[in-house]
């Protein structure tokens, strides 16, 4: 028991290191929470930094999911403390702890602890993100459309309880740190990838 609760609080800890504030102060001397839509994801590091700096931030937010999962895994823990890590990581992105509680979106962290998971799951998503990002240049989108395949995908190449639970957890916290891309989405008004920052508000993921 102890030992499961460590690897809870280490994955929200490694959850809660604001890669895309590291990146974006050191390659750019930019306050990516004053700049953009205000995230702190790669897309926002995108369009305030470029593109280098937003690729570490992308990798950073997988690598620390995949890492999180990765750990309780060799520590051998169950399937339940699996899916619960996963989670602590995710949620660690949302409302780090290390960042004031404000945090991403939690789609790249997401797809870090699915990766290291259920690899096969992980590699559809990533391949549905990079088609509706290709065709509608959305990454709120392509973040969504992902997020919806992953508790069938998991049903269909899984199915393991633990992780369906998970699954459906995550689902309603990422369309909930959606929802106001959602809206402007609905409106025509977001921002599509490769936009330049337009102050702090603009649309974008």
């Amino acid at each position: 028991m102890a030992r499961d609760l460590i690897l809870v609080a280490v994955a929200y800890l490694l959850g809660s290191v604001p890669c895309g504030i590291v990146i974006a102060r050191l390659q750019g001397n930019v306050d990516l929470r004053r700049v953009g839509s205000g995230n702190i994801g790669a897309t926002n590091v995108l369009r305030a930094v470029g593109k280098g700096a937003a690729v570490l931030t992308l990798l950073g937010d997988i690598g620390k999911g995949a890492l999180a999962v990765s750990l309780a895994r060799w520590a051998g823990g169950s399937s339940g403390v699996v899916a619960t890590v996963a989670l602590a990581a995710v949620v660690g992105h949302l409302f780090p702890v290390l960042a004031r509680f404000r945090g991403g979106k939690g789609v790249a962290t997401t797809l870090g602890v699915v990766l290291a998971t259920v690899p096969a799951v992980g590699g559809l998503l990533l391949l549905i993100w990079l088609a509706v990002a290709a065709i509608w240049r959305y990454s709120s989108l392509a973040a969504l459309a992902a997020t919806a395949a992953l508790p069938p995908l998991l049903w269909l190449l899984d199915g393991r309880p633990a992780m369906l639970g998970a699954s459906a957890v995550l689902l309603v916290l990422i369309f909930a740190r959606h929802r106001d891309n959602i809206q402007r989405l609905l409106a025509g008004t977001e921002g599509k990838i490769g936009q330049t920052v337009r102050g702090q508000g603009s649309g974008g993921h």
